[in-house]
C-alpha cells in the first residue's frame, strides 16, 4: 500500500503542508505512520479522510463538527447526505448559468440584428427574452384548441370530396367563424407590442391588430405614442388589456 507524505498529500488535497500538520495537532488526521525520524507517512485510506474533512471545510463546518461527526459511528450515511445535498446545489447552479448563458447568447444575437444599436435596444431585447416563454404558451394554447377545429375540417373536405357528404363542411364553417372570433379576442388581450422607433408597450384596438399585415414575431401597426408606423415586436401582455382595449 502506498504511503504519503505530509508534502504529498497537501499537493493532493490542494492544501498548505501547515494545514495537514495543524489536522494532526487537532487529532482530526493523525498520521498512520511515524517513520524513527519522526517523519509523517500518510496511507490511501488516509488521503480518502483527508479529501472529505477538506470537502467539509469548503461546507462551512467547523473543526470540532467535523472531529464530532468523523467520530459518529457511521459518518459515512451523513456524510452521504451532505454530499447529496451538495450535490443537488451544483446542478442548481449548473442550471441557473446555463440559463443566464441562453440569456446572454439572445441578448447577443438580438444585437447582432439591430442596425442602431441604444440602450433603449437593448431594453427590448431584455423584455422581450422575458416575456418568452409566457408567450409560447398562449401561442401553444391557441394551437391546442385549434387542431379539433382542423380535424373537423379536414374530415369535412375528405368526405365531401370521395362521398360528395357535405354537411359537415357546413357544420365546421359554422363552428369555424365564432372560433375564429373568440380566439382572436383571446389572443389580442394576451399581446402587447414594443414599438421600434420610440420602444414604449402598446395595446393596439382589435380591428389594427386583426387586419394588420404580420410575421410570426411581428405586426405592422401604429405606435399610439410617437406615430411610427411599422413592424412592432409581439411580446406577451403584463398590463391589464381590457384598460388599453
Amino acid at each position: 500500500m502506498s504511503k504519503y507524505t505530509t508534502g504529498e498529500v497537501a499537493k493532493i488535497c490542494d492544501i498548505t503542508v501547515r494545514t495537514v500538520q495543524y489536522y494532526d495537532n487537532r487529532g482530526i488526521l493523525v498520521p498512520s505512520e511515524l517513520t524513527e525520524g519522526g517523519r509523517r507517512l500518510y496511507s490511501e485510506d488516509d488521503v480518502k479522510r483527508m479529501k472529505i474533512i477538506c470537502f467539509l471545510r469548503d461546507l462551512g463546518l467547523s473543526i470540532d463538527t467535523i472531529g464530532q461527526l468523523l467520530e459518529e459511528e457511521d459518518p459515512g450515511s451523513v456524510i452521504e447526505l451532505l454530499l447529496k445535498r451538495q450535490e443537488n446545489d451544483l446542478k442548481n447552479e449548473i442550471r441557473d448559468r446555463e440559463e443566464k448563458l441562453k440569456k446572454v447568447l439572445e441578448l447577443r444575437d438580438g444585437l447582432r440584428s439591430l442596425n442602431d444599436f441604444s440602450v433603449e435596444s437593448i431594453a427590448d431585447i431584455a423584455y422581450i427574452m422575458t416575456n418568452k416563454e409566457e408567450l409560447r404558451k398562449t401561442r401553444i394554447t391557441m394551437i391546442l384548441t385549434a387542431i379539433p377545429l382542423a380535424i373537423l375540417q379536414w374530415t369535412a373536405i375528405i368526405l365531401w370530396v370521395t362521398k360528395g357528404f357535405w354537411p359537415l363542411f357546413l357544420i365546421w364553417a359554422i363552428v369555424a367563424l365564432p372560433y375564429a372570433i373568440v380566439v382572436s379576442r383571446w389572443y389580442f388581450k394576451k399581446v402587447d407590442y414594443i414599438c421600434p422607433k420610440c420602444h414604449k408597450v402598446f395595446k393596439p384596438t382589435f380591428k389594427q391588430m386583426f387586419w394588420a399585415n404580420h410575421t410570426p414575431n411581428t405586426r405592422k401597426l401604429t405606435c399610439p405614442h410617437c406615430g411610427h408606423r411599422g413592424f412592432c415586436v409581439e411580446v406577451a401582455a403584463t398590463s391589464n388589456p381590457a384598460e388599453q382595449e
